[in-house]
């Protein structure tokens, strides 16, 4: 398996050189010559397996570099919590993925990518630097999972006020190898200012510096491995239909794994793209124009992206052709409003709590169902835990939602950031002097 990068200038990488890079030279983003045709054998495999049993049944595909005794470890390792689907109502589930260590699916590519860098790492006798842009939940899952881990050292930036504050406490109080950087900005900007560092050649060879943010291909890898999870549960409730996959987006990344998953064989009828108020890309379905614009802050915060960093790989994978691209993909923006009314009817009529992101989902489902008459099942995402964003979620139901142990810890601990503005030049300064 070997790698190219959506700029076509940069090709013939490694998966290790790949996910350690990061980005590629000519700026691009990394993707695979081909994609693997999992056989029959691992559909019917799929039945007994466990999800750490199916997760390395996928990633040897791509990382040949890695004995099957040693990826076995590093899956069991990385993916030691339920992704339990459960049923809403009216052929619609919820796929939860937000039972790992920082209650949000950014567990998976997180947890994965850090130890799996770590095993290349170790064998090149190495150090590295990761800098990574957070809208939310990326910044905690990345200090979660890198925390501690040698030979690493992580720089997370994070735009000041526009994150939850319990996400805030996630990403600001470990310390040691992590270090959290507050910018005065967007998300967007942010993002801005990791893609200049990381095609600066003389800070990534002085710092030897990577990324693990979803432009990362490591990140995306395991994102697609819950895909096959819900086909397999569904068919264990005796759904045989496609299902449509909705997913609540913002930079993408979760959508292109989706989209991964139907390209290595897995059957899905339709993907539903669901963003917020930022409707870059569902515009762009509808005019075949791409407008990225500054980020438009929502309740759902960790979908606030103004120009989605993997609609570069989606492009790629249908080679710029929007008609074949809405053969798979319907996409729909949801309001602040809508998402308030779908949290609010999920609560009364179900009994469920939803967080915002996964609300955006639910809504859109429900449109898309409405709209377009598909009756196959439905399995909507669902990113993250309701109390990560307390604050949105309890005024609308009426009730106060108790906070999880993994979520306590955080609350009590002093928070420790370092605030710049929106600066390359101060941003470069500050990381190549800066001491753990």
């Amino acid at each position: 398996m070997r790698f190219h990068s959506t700029n076509k200038h940069s090709k013939g990488f490694s998966f290790s050189q790949a996910i350690l890079a990061g980005l590629a030279p000519d700026g691009g983003l990394f993707m695979p010559d081909r994609w693997p045709s999992l056989p029959k054998r691992f559909f019917l495999d799929l039945k007994e397996s466990t999800f750490a049993d199916s997760a390395f049944s996928i990633a040897k595909h791509f990382v040949p570099q890695i004995s099957d005794r040693d990826l076995r470890r590093l899956t069991k390792d990385a993916f030691n919590f339920p992704v339990p689907l459960v049923p809403l109502g009216d052929g619609v589930f919820l796929l939860e993925l937000f039972h790992g260590p920082t209650m949000a699916f950014k567990d998976f590519g997180a947890r994965f990518l850090s130890r799996i860098s770590s095993f290349f790492l170790r064998q090149s006798k190495k150090k590295m630097t990761i800098i990574v842009a957070t809208s939310g939940d990326t910044g905690s899952a990345v200090a979660s999972g890198f925390f501690k881990v040698p030979h690493v050292r992580i720089f997370i930036l994070y735009p000041s006020g526009k994150v939850s504050p319990l996400q805030e406490k996630q990403l600001t109080t470990y310390g040691g190898n992590i270090t959290a950087i507050e910018v005065k900005g967007t998300f967007d900007d942010c993002q801005k200012l990791a893609k200049q560092a990381l095609a600066d050649r003389e800070l990534v060879e002085a710092l030897n510096l990577s990324s693990a943010n979803s432009i990362n291909f490591g990140r995306l890898l395991p994102q697609s491995f819950y895909y096959f999870w819900a086909w397999k549960q569904l068919q264990e409730k005796g759904i045989y239909k496609d299902p449509v996959f909705v997913v609540p987006s913002g930079n993408f990344g979760n959508g292109f794994a989706g989209l991964m998953a139907k390209r290595m064989g897995l059957p899905v009828s339709k993907f539903v793209f669901a963003t917020n108020a930022n409707a870059i890309v569902p515009s762009y379905l509808k005019t075949g124009k791409f407008l990225a614009q500054k980020s438009k802050n929502t309740i759902s915060n960790a979908m606030d992206v103004g120009n989605p960093s993997n609609f570069a790989r989606i492009l790629a994978l249908y080679d710029g052709k929007r008609v074949k691209m809405k053969e798979d993909i319907w996409s729909e923006s949801v309001s602040d409003g809508v998402t308030k009314k779908t949290i609010r009817r999920v609560f009364e009529e179900y009994g469920y709590t939803l967080d915002p992101h996964t609300a955006v989902g639910v809504a859109a489902a429900w449109r898309f169902r409405k709209e377009t008459k598909n009756e196959n099942p439905i399995v909507v995402l669902s990113t993250a835990h309701p109390a990560k964003f307390r604050e949105v979620v309890e005024p609308v139901i009426g009730k106060k939602i108790t906070l999880p142990l993994q979520l306590r810890a955080p609350m009590k601990k002093k928070k420790h950031s370092h605030l710049i503005p929106a600066s390359y030049g101060i941003l470069k300064k500050f990381l190549l002097t800066h001491e753990d």
